[in-house]
Order: structure tokens, then sequence, then C-alpha cells
């Protein structure tokens, strides 16, 4: 099972405990089948992913505002999906590969390293 997808179904779950609410509860709340939300929590499948249903349950579970857009951004993740406002954001993708030779290990060059720092600072 992959390690975004538990951490979100991880995540899920404890904000629903955290509400006192069980899976049928929720589920009737946020018009959602308790089947497949249970299968999201265990990290069989992926969230949803659009913003309405997530800013739906976001507001149910109580996540607080200044945590919502996180919590969005941990769904797309989940599903190995790029948040949008980051893939609008041409200089931020043609740093990405970049960014990935860091993540395995492989070094960029140092133009690359001082364009995505930069990047970052300015973000």
């Amino acid at each position: 099972m992959p390690k975004n997808l538990k951490k979100f179904g991880s995540l899920l779950n404890k904000l629903r405990t955290q509400n006192n609410l069980s899976i049928r509860e929720i589920c009737k709340l946020v018009s959602y089948d308790p089947s497949n939300w249970s299968k999201i929590e265990r990290a069989l499948i992926s969230p949803p992913s659009d913003d309405k249903t997530l800013k739906l349950w976001a507001k149910i579970l109580k996540v607080k505002s200044e945590k919502v857009q996180e919590f969005m951004d941990d769904a797309r993740i989940a599903q190995g999906i790029i948040p949008d406002d980051i893939l609008n954001k041409t200089e931020m993708l043609e740093l990405m590969p970049a960014f990935f030779r860091t993540v395995r290990n492989k070094k960029p060059s140092k133009e690359e390293i001082d364009r995505l720092i930069n990047l970052i600072k300015n973000a």
C-alpha cells in the first residue's frame, strides 16, 4: 500500500474519531458511500480529488481553516496528483525535474539549485 494513501487514510480516520463520528454517521453527513470511506481510511482506494467534496469533508471534520488547503493537498498527493496551483506556475514546473533528481539523490546543477532556492524563497 502506498505510503501517501496510508497517511491520508490515517488522517481521515483520526479526524473522524476526534469528532466522535462513526463511518455511517460521517457518510450520511457528506453523502458518501460508507464502504468507500472505509476503503480510503484503510488505504485501499484513493480519496476523491474534487475541491467541492474535499472542502465539505474538511468542514464536517472541523479542519481548521488554515489547514484546509493542506488537507486537500494531502488528498491529492495520496492520489499521486500535483496540486493545480503548483502546476499553474510555469517557473516551478521547469524546476520540478531538478527537485525530483534531488529527492532521488541525483545531484542537480548549481544553477538549478540556485533557481529552486530563489523560487522557494519568493513563493
